[in-house]
């Protein structure tokens, strides 16, 4: 009789709660050791629901050791402002874990709302593992992704979604479907008129078909861009190798498998789920880890007209453009505005998806134009120091109609305070008060490349870059190109305790891009300006010459240079600095085939200070010039053209113990890692380039193919016609990086 009680007390909940699931999604980030030994390990999952926001994930532990809950919280992010037809909230619990080794987390239950495939209980898998990784020193951080509650698209309107799918280590991300057998989802259709790119993570709707919700069950996959290691605990390790998207891989188990049960409170759920027990090194196309982005998409009955601004709402600026970056400050206040218009509907709501405590406010609605205006707030507290948070919003009308939807990421780091950022059209300089970070010191801090560091002077933390190495990154937007880069703190990977994400500070170059600076192009890289503690500011200049007396360089204006097979050429790197004590050493000269020293594709004329190239001749110098010559060649394959960069130290003239002083080593002392330089003696190596080289075409060549140059390889240059379109001369862009909204461009060029 008690049992019959209970299961009409189950039927009866379930009845209440049955059809109403819209997504689920979990991310997590390794957040150090807590004071027991244990690694504390942050996650964030998201729920959404038809009904009103109330918990229903639990986040079983599947498999491994998956520790305990140390702390809960939980709260509505967004939900529907003229009913109850969806709501999303946020679950933030961080777990303390006794074991480095992987182990996952499954929630299962039912029933999804009512959709296309008759889908009905839902299955989230999120695989982790502590394994120290070779590359950064320190635990891998699964991707981060979010979405609104729901997606809608008109029958008739061909659509392309990018979902979010950024990761905080620079990995790549696979966007692919669920897979039963992986316990991955339960349903893990595939709908016929839906294209996922895996590689990506773009979901195309292709304008056929109408029915009622679809539901989609993905996984994003994290794989490192080079070969790295995992070390665990125990002593043992396992290999992880980057994703080859162009080859097809084993989407099938390891052939021993167990069966679960699903647990009791899956209503209607009785098939039994099957397991994969984990692969170690054997499987070096295992990902680092998988997080679950499961959504529904709704495909609606046909709009008068597919065009953004008029049934479909468009985006309007301030709001931030899709992909960016932005900054917060724990403990502050941070905005973003949104704008967007549609002349044939009214706009109803911006829908959110977003953290914990994160607020929306209507500030103007034009009923003439049909232009609304919202803004969104969010303080970062203690426990997002350090996270990449993504923040998705789309417009909605009354009738139904959707906007296109834009995700942001903000990477949550100390109080910045006093910091300026000086732009020109090869460097890129950051300086940050060291009063105003607490924990600040330039021994723990680095660039994207770990091999950059930074420098410091009394008061300021100093990093200065070249446009093109140290890891900077180029977006390109329709109207501009940024170049982004990121101080991140460090320490020796054995150490007991971390100072892991203390400081992550990202700072970014922006030049608009205009077609009618286009028709002006220069190829030609100008002077690169550097700031460092003990040498101040001093200059590089980078030259071709017709001679191998010097005496003329080759104009700027002819760039691209035009030569032939076995000519030589003529190089000169020279440093202008106010002190007069200071030598240059050119420790490494290579020629890649794209303007980026780090090009897989490299041919050394330098390296370690000593002559690899059998035609190179150096020619007489003095302290603060550095000439030489080699005879022209090109790489073998579909390359047009050839760019020389070279990796230049200043020194303090006469002190034997500098890198200067050494000459030629063979790799023998001085690397990059085998001594610590002293700040008073020599500069940081920087990276400095020039060209293209492009070789002349017999006449039986392709017409005007020497004029097709591509913006990608080509992209300092176009940023130097910016600069100077910006300002006569060199561009100096400075901006206090606590005041500045990151997405705002530099002022236009119209003057």
């Amino acid at each position: 009789m008690g049992l019959l009680v209970l299961l009409l007390c189950w039927s009866l909940v379930s009845g209440v709660f049955a059809s109403h699931l819209q997504g689920g999604i979990m991310t997590f980030t390794p957040k150090g050791r807590n004071p027991d030994g244990t690694i504390r390990v942050d996650f964030r999952y998201k729920e959404s629901f038809r009904t009103g926001c109330h918990r229903e994930f639990y986040w079983n532990c599947l498999q491994g050791n998956c520790g305990s809950i140390e702390h809960f919280e939980y709260g509505t992010i967004d939900s529907d402002p003229l009913g109850d037809s969806w709501c999303q909230a946020e679950g933030y619990m961080s777990r303390s874990i006794s074991s480095d080794k992987p182990f996952d987390l499954q929630e299962i239950s039912c029933c999804w709302i009512y959709n296309s495939h008759s889908a009905s209980s839902w299955l989230l898998l999120t695989h982790v593992d502590l394994g120290t990784r070779s590359d950064t020193g320190f635990p891998n951080r699964s991707p981060v992704t979010t979405i609104p509650p729901i997606i809608r698209v008109p029958q008739n309107c061909p659509a392309t979604y990018s979902l979010m799918a950024h990761d905080p280590d620079g990995d790549s991300v696979r966007c692919r479907y669920g897979i039963a057998s992986f316990s991955e989802c339960y349903s893990c259709y595939q709908h016929p008129n839906f294209h996922l790119d895996e590689r990506t993570c773009t979901l195309s709707f292709n304008g056929a078909g109408f029915g009622t919700a679809h539901v989609f069950e993905l996984v994003l996959e994290d794989f490192p861009r080079q070969y790295i290691t995992l070390r665990y605990g125990d002593g043992t390790t396992s290999t992880r190798i980057p994703f080859n998207f162009h080859k097809k891989h084993q989407t099938t188990p390891a052939q021993t498998t167990t069966t679960t049960e699903a647990p009791t409170n899956a209503a209607l759920t009785t098939t039994p789920l099957t397991t994969t027990p984990f692969t170690t090194s054997s499987n070096y196309y295992d990902p680092l880890s998988k997080i679950p982005l499961q959504f529904v998409v709704q495909v609606d009955s046909a709009v008068p007209s597919c065009n953004f601004g008029e049934y479909r709402p468009e985006f309007l600026a301030p709001t931030p453009p899709h992909g960016i970056y932005v900054n917060a400050s724990v403990g502050h206040e941070f905005q973003i505005p949104l704008r967007a218009a549609a002349t044939r509907d009214r706009i109803y709501d911006i829908k959110m998806s977003g953290p914990l405590n994160i607020t929306k406010s209507l500030k103007n609605y034009d009923s003439n134009s049909g232009v609304i205006d919202v803004m969104i707030t969010w303080t970062p507290t203690e426990n997002d120091f350090g996270e990449h948070i993504p923040i998705c919003f789309i417009a909605e009308t009354a009738s139904g109609y959707q906007s296109e939807m834009r995700c942001i990421i903000v990477v949550v780091v100390n109080e910045i305070g006093e910091a300026d950022i000086e732009c020109t059209d090869t460097t890129m300089t950051l300086y940050i008060s060291k009063s105003s970070v607490r924990g600040l010191h330039e021994n723990h801090l680095r660039l994207n490349d770990p091999t950059c560091s930074v420098t410091s002077n009394g008061s300021h933390i100093i990093a200065s870059v070249s446009l093109n190495s140290c890891g900077t990154k180029l977006e390109e937007t329709e109207n501009d190109l940024i170049f982004r880069n990121e101080i991140t703190s460090f320490d020796h990977p054995h150490d007991i305790i971390t100072r892991k994400h203390q400081i992550e500070i990202p700072f970014i170059c922006k030049f608009p891009k205009k077609s009618r600076l286009l028709a002006s192009f220069k190829a030609h890289k100008s002077a690169y300006l550097f700031t460092e503690a003990g040498f101040g500011s001093f200059t590089y200049l980078f030259e071709f010459y017709d001679s191998s007396d010097f005496s003329r360089m080759i104009n700027p204006n002819t760039y691209p240079i035009e030569v032939e097979l076995q000519d030589m050429i003529y190089m000169g790197i020279q440093v202008q600095s106010s002190l007069s004590t200071t030598q240059l050493f050119v420790e490494s000269c290579r020629a890649t085939p794209n303007d980026n020293p780090n090009d897989p594709l490299y041919y050394d004329i330098i390296s370690n200070g000593c002559i690899e190239d059998e035609t190179t001749v150096v020619y007489l110098n003095n302290q603060t010039d550095f000439r030489f010559g080699l005879e022209a060649f090109n790489f073998i394959g579909n390359y047009e053209q050839v760019y020389i960069s070279c990796t230049v130290i200043l020194c303090v003239a006469g002190d034997p113990s500098n890198r200067c002083a050494q000459g030629c080593t063979n790799g023998t002392s001085f690397g990059h890692h085998h001594r610590k330089r002293s700040l008073a003696s020599q500069s940081q190596r920087h990276f400095i380039s020039q060209g293209p080289l492009r070789f002349a075409r017999s006449s039986s060549g392709s017409p005007g193919s020497n004029l097709n140059l591509n913006l990608n390889i080509l992209v300092v240059a176009v940023a130097f016609c910016a600069a100077v379109a910006l300002v006569c001369g060199v561009l100096i862009y400075k901006a206090k990086m606590a005041k500045i909204v990151k997405y705002e461009t530099v002022p236009s060029a119209d003057f």
